[in-house]
C-alpha cells in the first residue's frame, strides 16, 4: 500500500486519461487541468478509458513516484463527472484500490446511549 501521511490530500482526475504517459506528462496534467502542484506531496489519481487501469503520482520529497494498478477482472469505481477533480480520504483510496465502491461506504452501527 502507498504510505499516505495524515495531512495528504488524494485527488481523482474525473476525466478519462491516456495511460501511456509517465510521471512528467501526468504531472503536467495535474498543473494545467487540476490546477494543483504535482510536487506538493499530495496524491493524484488517473484512470484509463477501459476503467481497469489507474495510475497515481506523488512527490515524496526524495523523488517522483508512480504507482500503477491494473485489475484482472472488473473496473475501478469512478465518479460520473467528466471533468474536474474529486477529493478522497486515504481510506476511500484504499477502498478504490481494492475494488470496493468508495462512494457509498457503510458506516459501522454505533449505539446512541450506554447502559441498559
Amino acid at each position: 500500500m502507498i504510505p499516505v501521511p495524515s495531512n495528504t490530500w488524494v485527488w481523482l482526475a474525473a476525466w478519462v486519461t491516456d495511460m501511456r504517459p509517465g510521471f512528467n506528462t501526468l504531472a503536467a496534467q495535474t498543473e494545467k487541468v487540476l490546477a494543483e502542484d504535482p510536487y506538493s506531496g499530495h496524491l493524484f489519481v488517473f484512470r484509463g478509458r477501459r476503467g481497469d487501469l489507474l495510475k497515481i503520482i506523488w512527490w515524496d520529497a526524495q523523488g517522483a513516484c508512480l504507482f500503477s494498478k491494473r485489475l484482472e477482472r472488473g473496473r475501478f469505481v469512478w465518479p460520473a463527472a467528466k471533468e474536474g477533480k474529486i477529493s478522497l480520504s486515504p481510506s476511500q483510496l484504499s477502498m478504490l484500490l481494492e475494488g470496493i465502491d468508495w462512494r457509498m461506504p457503510q458506516k459501522m452501527w454505533r449505539p446512541l446511549t450506554t447502559g441498559n
